[in-house]
């Protein structure tokens, strides 16, 4: 059974960055494509970003184009998502989920759960 443990959310000012990191347990990640998701009070979970099992497809929501980057290290069981000049509107818990064919960037609401295999989140802060 895959587990997943986010960690790296905390406070930060606009502009400033972030790195997030995805590990998982239970199984290795090899064969899993993984999605990052968030979701802030009183807003729907929406896709931020995905990569496939082998790194060579990633896909970002419009919202964190140009602004956050996905990565993986299967050999240490991680996916990473670095967000750089963030701004208060990406304060919001971040989720991993397993993501087979890296579509969950574009979820939103309902249609982010599809995704199995969640993560407790990390809470990311983004305040002058």
């Amino acid at each position: 059974q895959l587990q997943l443990v986010e960690s790296g959310g905390g406070l930060v000012q606009p502009g400033g960055s972030l790195r997030l990191a995805c590990a998982a347990s239970g199984s290795t990640l090899d064969y899993y494509g993984i999605g990052w998701f968030r979701q802030a009070p009183g807003k729907e979970r929406e896709g931020v970003s995905c990569i496939s099992a082998r790194g060579g497809i990633t896909n970002y929501a419009d919202s964190v184009k140009g602004r956050f980057t996905i990565s993986r290290d299967n050999a240490k069981n991680t996916v990473l998502l670095h967000m750089n000049s963030l701004k208060p509107e990406d304060t919001a818990v971040y989720y991993c989920a397993s993501d087979p064919y890296c579509s969950s960037y574009a979820c939103s609401g309902d249609s982010c759960f599809e995704f199995d295999f969640w993560g407790q989140g990390t809470q990311v802060t983004v305040s002058s």
